[in-house]
């Protein structure tokens, strides 16, 4: 058993001046704080890579700048599924007696700390470097070809993918550190620059400088727990060259691992927080966890029923593609904004029920998955 006591965020955008250690700080001392612990008491760190500072003992680096002697710590690189990865570790961790309160941190300041050029170069070594790397594409145009192979098989329009940008769009409106905060339409998905079609400006997620941290422990904190009921992960390939059949992607298979694992079914969902990326990669997702039926995710954010008062809130915070996308951190924000609903602190943006909590996590182009259900004690 264990439980996620503290969470800590910064806002998403641009922070002039401040590094990625100074960011995971920031986060880290947040989510301390809010678990009712000290510095001190933290005895495990897990860190998430950083492409602007890629040490090779990033948990290291960062338990000495922030003054913390960890009696466990590593870092972890599983693309975009790692917030949740160590999550699970932590939960392991936890579990097994190993820790007792794991700080779980991550930031960067992608914006203002890393230029175009290096971006799109670390973006690229995603791909296989004899056949894939060489022909220039980058994460956008892997997305792209994935969302045109779905659109064919499962007769999904570009109106529908853009759909999903505008749902985040409207959640991050009420959030104070999105990095976005105007309105946008369906017209003006269509309208924005192509960047690898059918893909958008609007249905990619944006660079972002930000940090993020939480603290996994053994025994909740405080009078509300958020406990870790089951996860589970499944990597089914690295290289898009290497991918299976849009029907046998890791999400399934993580998905239904999970269920096993907590003893729950989607129908005891009340609350989701589903990996952003693109708006390709929502679309899929949510259709691969059974929150929609194949080709139908669209319809459902039409209806309301992914909306804030729906029947199945989901990224209520905006997700990566409106709050914003700093690494690693990027995700774990679907996290804490998961935890500040199911200890019913999110102000303006909460929801009416979310004592059963689903997240789930993707790495690279759909390789790496990480499904996870959260349970609200009292």
């Amino acid at each position: 058993m264990s439980f996620i006591t503290g969470v800590g965020l910064t806002a998403y955008g641009r922070h002039e001046g401040s590094s990625s250690l100074d960011l995971m700080s920031k986060a880290a001392e947040l989510a301390i704080a809010d678990a009712g612990l000290r510095r001190n008491e933290i005895d495990g760190v897990l860190c998430g890579y950083s492409t602007v500072a890629p040490h090779i003992m990033l948990a290291t680096v960062f338990a000495e700048h922030f003054g913390i002697r960890p009696a466990y710590a590593h870092a972890v690189q599983v693309g975009g599924a790692t917030g949740l990865a160590m999550t699970m570790l932590a939960h392991h961790l936890a579990e097994a007696g190993v820790a007792k309160h794991v700080l779980v941190v991550s930031g960067e300041n992608r914006l203002t700390g890393q230029s175009r050029d290096a971006s799109i170069l670390a973006l690229a070594q995603v791909g296989h470097p004899e056949y894939e790397v060489p022909l220039g594409p980058t994460i956008p145009a892997y997305y792209g070809l994935v969302a045109s192979r779905y659109m064919h098989e499962y007769g999904v329009t570009q109106e529908d993918l853009a759909e999903f940008a505008v749902l985040m769009r409207s959640h991050a409106l009420t959030h104070p550190g999105a990095q976005f905060h105007d309105p946008i339409t369906v017209a003006d998905v269509m309208a924005s620059k192509p960047v690898a079609l059918p893909l958008k400006l609007l249905d990619c997620c944006p660079v972002s400088d930000g940090g993020a941290a939480f603290v996994v422990s053994r025994e909740r904190t405080g009078e509300i727990g958020v406990r870790v009921l089951g996860c589970a992960q499944a990597h089914t390939h690295q290289h898009v060259t290497a991918a299976p059949a849009l029907s046998e992607l890791g999400a399934e298979i993580a998905i239904a691992r999970a269920k096993a694992a907590a003893g729950v079914a989607i129908s005891d969902i009340r609350y989701a927080a589903v990996y952003d990326s693109f708006t390709i990669t929502l679309a899929m997702l949510l259709e691969d966890l059974g929150l929609a039926g194949r080709g139908e995710a669209a319809a459902r954010v039409r209806s309301g029923h992914f909306s804030r008062d729906g029947e199945m809130p989901l990224n209520t915070h905006g997700g990566l593609l409106s709050y914003g996308h700093c690494g690693v951190g990027g995700a774990m924000a679907h996290l804490i904004e998961t935890h500040l609903q199911m200890t019913g602190r999110a102000g303006n943006r909460q929801v009416r029920d979310a004592s059963v909590a689903l997240l789930h996590g993707d790495g690279g182009v759909l390789s790496s998955h990480v499904s996870m259900f959260l349970e609200r004690v009292r």
